[in-house]
């Protein structure tokens, strides 16, 4: 095999290289069809860093809880949960960051009675949280009557320049957090023991527990930054738009996985990187955006969003018959 023929291999069988190809083909047909190119337009793509990185910061926790084997199917209800929280807060006047530190307690919290019933109950992960989906969901309605409250938090300035700004004008604040928590769980998940840790339980958990590693402890931890992350998503949407609604995150549960996914994260565990999930976070978030530049109905988002997971899960099975055919 000549040196351009390995290369061109290693490029074929590299999961990055193939999420990059998609995320630049999909930027691509976007720009060219839609009208008159708006899809590239300042305004348009403000609004998709702004609103999409508040799907994609979850995206982020999912995709971290996923390598080790796990799935939280609640983030959605978590986040609609801890809106509430921020709500009652609130309504205590307290300072708001204050409200926002409380509000991620919260959510740290809901992460980890996730864990325990997943890890002590010995409940597959799948199961327990679409349990949990169903409970927090179920309770923010009850308390909330299923209304809309107003949460004005204009009198601080600071607070919502902090969750819901803007630097040099354009680039949204919310952009800026989707990237620093990026770089924060991709130093975590490649850089630290944790991290190795996060990848034998995903890989064998019986294998990871016989080398001494407490596999319920890291999945545990897993777990909380899933709720921390839909926590501070929660404040974010309430400073963005002053109330709180009963329905935010309806749905995020399962595009989360798919852009989990998408970025090459594998469902069984103990495969998958944060440049992977960052772009497969951002790439759902495009397509949902992409689509209604284009003016499609929204049914149509499903329908795209199926072939694009197919087609990832066939690519990385693909993938992984290449990398073992080479070894």
């Amino acid at each position: 095999m000549t040196n351009q023929e390995s290369i061109w291999k290693r490029l074929i069988v590299s999961r990055s290289l193939s999420i990059f190809v998609v995320f630049i083909v999909l930027i691509v047909l976007f720009t060219v069809f839609s009208p008159q190119g708006r899809f590239l337009d300042p305004e348009n793509l403000k609004v998709l860093l702004a609103y999409g990185s508040e799907f994609s910061i979850i995206a982020l926790g999912a995709g971290f809880l996923m390598v080790t084997g796990e799935f939280d199917l609640s983030v959605g209800s978590i986040l609609v949960f801890c809106s509430f929280a921020f709500l009652k807060f609130f309504g205590l006047h307290l300072n708001l960051f204050v409200v926002l530190a409380l509000t991620i307690g919260v959510g740290a919290l809901l992460g980890l009675l996730n864990a325990m019933i997943t890890v002590k109950g010995q409940i597959p992960s799948f199961v327990a949280t679409l349990g949990t989906m169903m409970l927090w969901r179920g309770l923010t309605l009850w308390f909330s009557g299923g209304e809309q409250q107003a949460c004005d938090v204009s009198s601080s300035p600071a607070f919502v320049s902090f969750l819901n700004g803007n630097l040099g004008n354009f680039f949204p604040i919310q952009a800026m957090w989707f990237i620093v928590f990026g770089i924060i769980l991709g130093v975590i998940l490649h850089l630290t023991r944790l991290g190795n840790w996060i990848y034998s339980t995903g890989d064998n958990a019986d294998a990871a527990r016989a080398m001494g590693i407490r596999t319920d402890i890291v999945k545990m931890l897993s777990f909380m930054v899933v709720g921390i992350l839909c926590a501070f998503v929660a404040g974010i949407q309430i400073s963005r738009v002053s109330c709180f609604t009963a329905r935010t995150g309806e749905g995020w549960e399962l595009k989360a996985v798919a852009a989990c996914v998408v970025g090459g994260t594998s469902l069984r565990g103990g495969i998958g990187n944060m440049s992977g999930i960052f772009l497969g976070a951002f790439t759902i978030s495009m397509i949902e955006n992409g689509l209604v530049v284009l003016r499609i109905p929204y049914f149509w988002t499903y329908v795209v969003f199926g072939l694009v997971i197919i087609f990832s899960v066939l690519s990385s099975m693909y993938i992984e018959r290449q990398k073992w055919a080479q070894k």
